[in-house]
């Protein structure tokens, strides 16, 4: 059984690396995704063979621990119950359609070999996600498919609609991370090394849990945080109708199928520890409740075939949620897959269904006179048309709007983000420079300070993480600029958890030989970069280096996911270990803003690397 559930993880990575090396044509690209989506539907038709025959049992298997020092520990852990197994049959049904469609689907695309090594990357992730055994391999999982959605909506990237609505989702994925990055840092805190997904059930059990309620509270808004934010939930609806930009069997398998039902995944794993309490249990239903409403109102104002199924989408989500408060896990696998199989279909039959109607109305009018006052009078009346004008008006423009949630999130979240950053940005330079000057002084008066004083050099240094991070958040005018303030921001990260935990250099060693790297070599690659031909003044005009220059945007690319500690770097771990040892002292202040740096630095990097790499060639030369 291992064996297979290890086959049914890792054959889209060799999908994804026999693309890039042998993937010249499409022909090539067609073979190597037929064999692999057959391989890894074999293997997952073998693996829940196996388990069904041995009396479905909950299977956790741990290979190797990828890094252990003194009492932390990063397995590599996984996980097969029910829910896992559910999850996995659709991926296998869901997966092999759209493989299998998108091979005439996008005969002669540009980006024909760039979508299936993003789709094949995006199928790995998410295995990794619903095969994981704990929050820290499902939160590398959920990093994997957040940048394949990131980058399958900007698929046609030299139109800029797209392009701001990938950025637009991704920041909402990279804020509600904050949600699994301090859900796991409070998993460690919390339950002591007994924190895999097997253990839960077992740890909620006794009279007495195993933290208190405010700590159990604070956990379960963490948890909704991160699921609200990946299912397109309220007050986050507004992302997904705008995430359909990207190519349509894309957006059946993300929006339709399985990504937007990952929120509702992470609510089923993490059940115990949110449906202790009652209290939880109504928060969760109302956040479902509010959804319901909003997003079956919106739907009814969609001009276009696949926001319409977006909302529909959501609003069955939202009915998930409150299934889920109510108890009925069952209910909601059944849910979900009859869910997810009628939106993939919907959204790959939607080209076809706009053509034909398309036809019908070029097509000379041979339909029969119908008496419209008949025709009205046949049709049932809504429950709008019972309102007065003024609320029917009132209640179109709430729909249209799409209940201002966009516009709310802006003001709340965003907003006052950048306002602080444009003031750090107005700062003279020299005060950023002595800033810096006075923490790496910090660091050598440490060496003659007390212990049990060094501590206190973490709260300015968090600080200036912080103001690093807004800086870059807010900085209009150089990529250098945003660039280098990302990388200060991860060293004052680093620095700050040293300041409290000064007897071990290894923990700071590996996030640093992930992060200066990736620095290094996009530093490099700002100062290379292609000018512009067009009359504008701005330097953040979208540069297009993904046409002009495609070597240095993937070099880009990947020295991106370093920065912003993906998992493809020892950094990814080493952000896992600052937030344990910060949590480990005591210090939750400290996890909290280490969390919220790491999330403003993803949105800064990724506008970043879209305005570099996304545009129209044809407004670009080299220099």
């Amino acid at each position: 059984m291992n064996t297979l559930l290890l086959a049914c993880l890792f054959l889209p990575l060799l999908g994804f690396l026999g693309i890039t090396i042998f993937g010249h044509n499409e022909k090539i690209i067609a073979q190597l995704s037929f064999f692999t989506t057959h391989a890894m539907g074999l293997s997952i038709f073998l693996l829940l063979t196996f388990w069904a025959s041995h009396g479905f049992p909950s299977h956790e298997f741990q290979w190797f621990i990828i890094y252990e020092r003194g009492s932390y520990q990063f397995p590599l852990l996984f996980f097969l119950d029910k829910i896992s197994a559910t999850y996995l049959f659709a991926v296998w049904i869901i997966f092999s359609v759209i493989v299998r469609y998108c091979r005439n689907y996008l005969h002669r695309e540009a980006g024909y070999k760039r979508f299936f090594l993003t789709i094949f990357a995006f199928a790995f992730g998410l295995n990794m996600v619903v095969l994981s055994g704990s929050i820290d391999v499902l939160f590398a999982g959920w990093e994997i498919v957040g940048i394949s959605s990131f980058l399958l909506i900007a698929f046609y990237r030299e139109r800029i609609q797209p392009v701001r609505n990938a950025l637009r989702a991704y920041s909402v994925y990279r804020f509600c991370d904050i949600g699994l990055l301090l859900g796991s840092w409070m998993s460690h805190l919390l339950f002591h090394g007994s924190d895999h997904f097997s253990n839960l059930t077992v740890l909620f059990e006794h009279a007495a849990p195993p933290a208190d309620f405010s700590a159990l509270l604070l956990m379960s808004v963490l948890i909704f945080i991160a699921a609200t934010g990946k299912s397109a939930q309220f007050p986050f609806c507004f992302w997904l109708p705008r995430a359909m930009e990207g190519p349509t069997p894309s957006s059946a398998i993300f929006y339709g199928a399985l990504s937007v039902h990952l929120g509702v995944f992470l609510l089923l794993r993490t059940a115990p520890i949110w449906s202790y309490h009652s209290f939880t249990r109504v928060i969760l239903f109302s956040i479902g409740l509010l959804t319901v409403i909003i997003a079956s109102i919106s739907e009814k104002t969609q001009s276009n075939i696949k926001g319409q199924v977006a909302y529909a989408s959501i609003t069955q989500v939202g009915f998930m949620f409150i299934e889920l408060s109510f108890g009925l896990e069952n209910l909601v696998l059944i849910h979900f897959l009859g869910n997810a199989s009628l939106r993939c279909y919907q959204l790959l039959v939607s080209p076809s269904i706009v053509s034909h109607m398309l036809r019908i109305e070029g097509a000379i009018d041979t339909r029969p006179i119908i008496d419209n006052a008949r025709l009205n009078a046949r049709l049932p009346s809504s429950i709008r048309d019972t309102l007065p004008d003024v609320l029917q008006n009132t209640l179109y423009v709430f729909a249209l709007q799409e209940g201002f949630l966009e516009l709310l999130s802006r003001r709340v979240l965003w907003s006052p983000l950048k306002y602080i950053g444009r003031k750090i940005n107005k700062l003279d330079q020299k005060i950023k420079y002595l800033t810096l000057l006075g923490v790496c002084l910090l660091f050598i008066t440490s060496r003659f300070t007390e212990a049990t004083q060094i501590s206190y050099f973490a709260i300015p240094t968090a600080m200036a993480m912080i103001a690093a991070s807004l800086s870059a958040f807010s900085e209009k005018h150089s990529f250098i600029a945003i660039w280098n303030a990302v990388a200060v921001s991860c060293f004052f990260a680093a620095s700050s958890v040293w300041f409290i935990h000064p007897s071990d250099w290894s923990y700071l060693l590996l996030f640093l030989a992930g992060i200066i790297p990736s620095w290094l070599i996009g530093f490099w690659i700002l100062h290379h970069l292609p000018t512009i031909t067009t009359s504008t003044e701005t330097p953040f005009a979208y540069l297009a280096m993904a046409e002009t220059h495609p070597h240095r945007a993937i070099v880009l690319f990947i020295s991106f996911l370093g920065l912003i500690c993906f998992p493809i770097t020892p950094a990814f771990i080493g952000e896992d270990i600052l937030l344990y040892h910060a949590s480990s002292h005591h210090n939750a202040w400290l996890s909290a803003f280490i969390a919220i740096s790491f999330v403003i630095n993803g949105i800064a990097v990724a506008r970043l690397y879209l305005r570099i790499c996304m545009g129209r060639p044809a407004e670009v030369m080299k220099l």
